[in-house]
Parts: structure tokens; C-alpha cells; sequence
């Protein structure tokens, strides 16, 4: 999912320029100090995914260090590849700290070639506690400080990230692209004899407290029952939810697992619903939202993160986290006035903020800048 993410960035910014994209990761399937190179050359994109064999040293020690000169070494290679196929390059875009981020800030040292920053993570959240270490403190406040521009998702990971003391003088605050062409309204909702909206998450209970909402829903079907739920997504506590929604006897009754869908078969679940509901304890901007506001469907929210910064009374509801009481009265007051939301005011709104078009144009205006005053 995070390769999606960064797909469409690219993908969105190619219409402006040539780009080259370059991936590593180490694959234990492949025999030590061999590696597999895959290019993938299309219509937009110069794709180049490098995997290489981890250390197999019998000397535990050296594995690590091993490992880290072979990352390096196929980043160099990749580039190699990059450059004779496109020439060097202007700018180099990192995604992701921190590892990247030091390759390429000793690019620059060495060809002054500048880079940016986009970033995704949650790590640097006030609830989360995984920013730890003073080598990678240190690290990533430098390749922060070194970087041309800085372009988190939201205006809220920017402030999380300079309280870390993740210092720029360039932080632009660019979103995620939506395919609007795929996620798109439905002309007639089908008729049908309950009322249905759907969580869509990666089923990970400590963010997105799905348990939270089984139980809500638990309630809820004690009230009233002309509604269902359908939770779409898979990972680490799917089953363990499943379970859970069986324990309160409402797994096939009010709540339906669809399990992960993607692509087309997620737009047409998405567009099928009446509104969405997330439950989470801390976010960025989850990208299911602005999925949601380009099929003109309403969301029902946590006021966690960067969700506020993109949400008005006429595209949804925010409500404080872990408040399962006003979950249910949101969730219950929406089933009787989903229909007030117009499709057309949301899927503006998303083509406006989401689209190819517009993420594009303003990642070239900030590749631009770069590069001119470079020159």
C-alpha cells in the first residue's frame, strides 16, 4: 500500500518530466550476494526494483553491516541504471525516512544534487513511540535540514515532525492522489431494504479500534435493524475482529467481513455505500477517505490527525476518539440523514484538492523552483 501511494505520486508529477523510480529491498529467497533487477519501462515511468540476498555470514556481527553495504551498493546500481537510461538527474524525490533520506543527502554531498521529502508515517504522532534512538534522531533531523523541500501529507504531520526538531525552511503540505476515475459517484444508489455503510481499513485494532466499532454496532443492532455494516480490509488482527463480531452475535447479521478488495472492486463497494465510519485512535489523512469524498459518500470520523484539515459539515462528521456513545449517535442520526450530503459538492471537493492533475502540477512547481534556483 505504501508503494500505491507512492505510485500515483509519480505517476501524477510524470506528465511535467521524466521520472525515474527506484526500489530496494532485501529478498531472503535470493542466495547471498546474488540479485534480482527488474525494469519496467511504460508509457510515464522508468520503474527499476532491485532485490538482493541477505548476508548468510557465520559471524553474526557482520551480517548487519553486510547487508547495509549491499542496500547501498544496489542503490548505486539503480541509479547507474537510471542515469544511462535518462541522464542524471535534477532532483532526487526520497519517500520515506530515514535510510533513504541518508542516501540521498551523500548524494548531494557528492553530485549536488538536491532532494525532497515526501512522508506518510504515523511514527511521528504524539501517540506513537517509535522515533527512538539517538543515531536515528540524528540522522533524520540532518537529512531533514539538508533537504530542498519537506512535503508531509498534512499540515498536522508537519507540526509532529518539527516537534521532533525535523527543522526546514520549505515544508509544503501535498495529500495523496485519488484515481478519480475509478472512484467515482454512482449514478442511482440500488434500492434496498436495509441501509449500509462500511469501515475500510488494514485491520490493525491499536490504530484504527475496530473492536471499538463492533461493539457500537453491537448496540446499535438492539435499537434498530434496518441497517448493515461491511468492514473491507485484511491484516494482522482480521480473524481475531471476526471472532470478536461471532462472540457479540452479529457477524453475518449486522456486520459483514469482505475481506481486503482493491482497485475497481473497492470503488464499487465504496461507491455503494450510504456513508463510511472510521474509528481511529491516530491518523495522517487516510487515503479512504478522500477515496470516499471522490464517490460523493459522506464519512463519519475521529478528530485525530489530519482529518480535520480536509473535512466540513457538508462532507461528514468528526467526533472525539474512543467515544463509543457518540459513535453510536452519529452512526444512528447518518442512517436517517446520509442522503442531506450532495455527492456532487464531495467529488468537487476531491477533484479540487485529490486529483492527478492538481497533485502533479504542484509537485512540478516545487521540483521546478528547486531545480532553477540550483541552476
Amino acid at each position: 500500500m505504501p508503494g500505491l501511494f507512492i505510485e500515483r505520486h509519480a505517476r501524477s508529477v510524470a506528465g511535467h518530466m521524466r521520472i525515474g523510480v527506484l526500489y530496494v529491498h532485501q529478498d531472503n529467497r535470493i542466495p547471498s550476494g546474488k540479485r534480482d533487477i527488474d525494469i519496467n519501462r511504460d508509457e510515464e515511468l522508468l520503474q527499476v526494483r532491485i532485490y538482493f540476498g541477505a548476508s548468510t555470514s557465520w559471524i553474526s556481527i557482520l551480517r548487519q553491516p553486510v547487508n547495509i553495504c549491499r542496500y547501498l551498493s544496489c542503490h548505486l546500481k539503480g541509479l547507474k541504471i537510471i542515469k544511462k537510461e535518462l541522464g542524471k538527474p535534477d532532483l532526487i524525490h526520497v519517500n520515506v525516512l530515514t535510510r533513504l533520506g541518508v542516501l540521498a543527502m551523500l548524494y548531494k554531498w557528492f553530485t549536488a544534487t538536491p532532494y525532497v521529502i515526501t512522508e506518510h508515517w504515523t511514527r511521528y504522532l504524539p501517540h506513537m513511540d517509535n522515533f527512538n534512538g539517538r543515531l536515528r534522531k540524528y540522522l533524520t533531523r540532518k537529512v531533514v535540514r539538508n533537504a530542498s523541500a519537506v512535503m508531509p501529507v498534512t499540515d498536522n504531520l508537519r507540526i509532529a515532525m518539527e516537534h521532533h526538531g525535523l527543522k526546514n525552511d520549505n515544508y509544503q503540505i501535498i495529500p495523496n492522489v485519488v484515481d478519480m476515475q475509478m472512484f467515482r459517484p454512482q449514478e442511482e444508489k440500488n434500492t434496498k431494504d436495509r441501509k449500509h455503510f462500511i469501515h475500510v481499513s488494514c485491520f490493525e485494532d491499536k490504530q484504527k479500534n475496530i473492536s471499538g466499532i463492533l461493539r457500537v454496532l453491537k448496540r446499535l443492532s438492539e435499537k434498530r435493524t434496518d441497517w448493515e455494516c461491511t468492514l473491507i480490509g485484511d491484516g494482522i488482527h482480521f480473524e481475531k475482529l471476526k471472532d470478536y463480531a461471532r462472540d457479540l452475535y452479529i457477524d453475518g447479521r449486522f456486520a459483514h467481513f469482505a475481506g481486503l478488495k482493491e482497485n475497481e472492486e473497492l470503488a464499487r463497494l465504496m461507491r455503494e455505500a450510504d456513508f463510511q465510519v472510521l474509528f481511529s485512535r491516530f491518523e495522517n489523512l487516510p487515503v479512504v477517505i478522500l477515496e470516499s469524498y471522490a464517490c460523493g459518500v459522506p464519512i463519519l470520523s475521529t478528530d485525530v490527525g489530519g482529518i480535520r484539515e480536509h473535512m466540513t459539515p457538508d462532507m461528514g462528521l468528526l467526533i472525539p476518539s474512543e467515544n463509543e456513545e457518540e459513535l453510536e449517535e452519529k452512526i444512528n442520526y447518518l442512517l436517517d440523514h446520509y442522503h442531506e450530503y450532495r455527492k456532487e459538492n464531495l467529488r468537487e471537493y476531491a477533484l479540487a484538492h485529490f486529483s492527478k492533475e492538481v497533485i502533479g502540477r504542484r509537485l512540478a512547481e516545487v521540483y521546478t523552483s528547486i531545480i532553477q534556483t540550483k541552476n
